[in-house]
């Protein structure tokens, strides 16, 4: 059975209050407990490419590692004293710890990655390798 309401379905209307009010309201919460930065990610037949946006970063305070095949990438950005005779009305920028990690795959080039941090950007080059062989051994069964 289908619910009508004058003419116009309920749960669809719900379902639009729902995508026009709701879903930019749990979107901000979830940038305010868990911060984080926008990465772009790319490649050709040479390299895998991030660009990663960490304003108000100091470059001493970025820190990219690789484990395994996972790339992470981790900030942090302090917290500016607060003026006390300034009167805040909104307080949005966030401080503190900031982290995105990334499988890239086994075959890179772990040795060769590169980092270059300016202006709040983070540019991270990863060389591709020819993928090893996999060796074969016939085993003898007796």
């Amino acid at each position: 059975m289908n619910l009508k309401l004058y003419g116009r379905d309920p749960l669809k209307m719900f379902e639009d209050v729902f995508n026009e009010k709701m879903t930019p309201f749990i979107s901000s919460m979830g940038s305010m407990i868990a911060p984080t930065f926008k990465v772009d990610i790319s490649e050709d037949e040479k390299a895998i490419y991030l660009s990663a946006d960490i304003p108000g970063v100091k470059k001493e305070d970025v820190k990219v590692t690789m484990e395994d095949e996972v790339i992470s990438i981790c900030a942090e950005r302090q917290q500016e004293e607060e003026e006390k005779s300034k009167n805040y009305h909104r307080v949005e920028r966030s401080w503190g710890s900031l982290s995105r990690s990334f499988t890239i795959g086994e075959n890179v080039d772990a040795e060769n990655i590169t980092a270059n941090y300016d202006n709040g950007v983070l540019k991270i080059v990863v060389p591709k390798k020819e993928p090893e062989e996999k060796k074969s051994k016939e085993i003898a069964v007796s």
